[in-house]
C-alpha cells in the first residue's frame, strides 16, 4: 500500500475516509495488517504529506491510532492528549489539518478503562495534572446514573466507559462551538466530525453515527 499522494487525497471525501478507518480498523482485529513498505513512505512523503483524517485520541499506550486503524506514514494526523479533549491548541491543529492539509475527517476516539476518565471520576488532584483532569469533569458531571455517590468513581468499569463516551460528545460539541472554521467546513460537506469508542479488550472501534 502505498502512502496517499496528493491526487489520491483530493479522491477522498468525508464518507470514503471513515470506511478507509473503519477497514482498517477490521484488519487490525483480524491481525491481517496491509501490505506496506514503510521505508518506502519514509522516501514517498519526505517531499510532502496528504492524509485523509485527523484523530484525537488518549495518550493511553493501548490506543495507538496508527496500530488500531492500520494506516501507514502520512495517512493520519494523530492529536494525542490524556482524555481526548480540545484546547485552543488542539483546535489549531485541527483547523490546519482540515482547512490547510486537505483531511476530510475528524474523528475524536475514546476508549474503554480510560485513566484520565478515571481520575476525573474519582477527583484525583496532583499538581498540573489537577487541571487537565477538570476539562472532563463536565462529562462526569453530565452522566447522572448511578445516583449514588458510592457507585460514582473508577470501581465502576461502566460508569467510567459512559463518562468516557460523553466526554466524546461534549468535545465535539465544543468543537462546533469553538472552531467557525470546522464547523462551516462541516456545514459544506467538505469533512465530517464523528466520535468513537475502542475498546481495549477486543480493539474494536464503534462510531458513533
Amino acid at each position: 500500500m502505498k502512502a496517499h499522494t496528493r491526487e489520491t487525497q483530493a479522491t477522498m471525501t468525508p464518507q470514503k475516509s471513515l470506511q478507509y478507518l473503519k477497514e482498517g480498523n477490521q484488519r487490525f482485529q483480524d491481525n491481517l495488517k496491509a501490505n506496506r513498505n514503510l521505508l518506502e513512505q519514509v522516501n514517498d512523503t519526505s517531499e510532502g504529506q496528504f492524509p485523509f483524517a485527523t484523530i484525537l485520541s488518549c495518550i493511553d499506550s493501548r490506543v495507538s491510532a496508527e496500530l488500531v486503524f492500520d494506516q501507514g506514514l502520512g495517512d493520519v494526523f494523530s492529536v494525542r492528549i490524556a482524555g481526548n479533549f480540545v484546547n485552543e491548541d488542539i483546535l489549531g491543529s485541527m483547523e490546519f489539518a482540515c482547512k490547510l492539509a486537505g483531511t476530510k475527517l475528524i474523528v475524536v476516539l475514546g476508549h474503554t478503562a480510560c485513566g484520565a476518565v478515571k481520575g476525573a471520576c474519582d477527583d484525583a488532584k496532583m499538581g498540573n495534572l489537577t487541571t487537565l483532569l477538570s476539562k472532563i469533569k463536565p462529562a462526569v458531571n453530565a452522566v447522572t446514573e448511578p445516583k449514588d455517590a458510592s457507585q460514582r468513581n473508577s470501581k465502576n468499569s461502566d460508569f467510567v466507559d459512559n463518562v468516557s463516551k460523553k466526554n466524546v460528545q461534549l468535545t465535539i460539541d465544543r468543537i462546533h462551538a469553538e472552531s467557525p472554521i470546522l464547523t462551516e467546513m462541516e456545514k459544506s460537506d467538505e469533512i465530517k466530525i464523528i466520535g468513537a469508542m475502542y475498546d481495549i479488550n477486543t480493539g474494536e472501534v464503534e462510531f458513533f453515527e
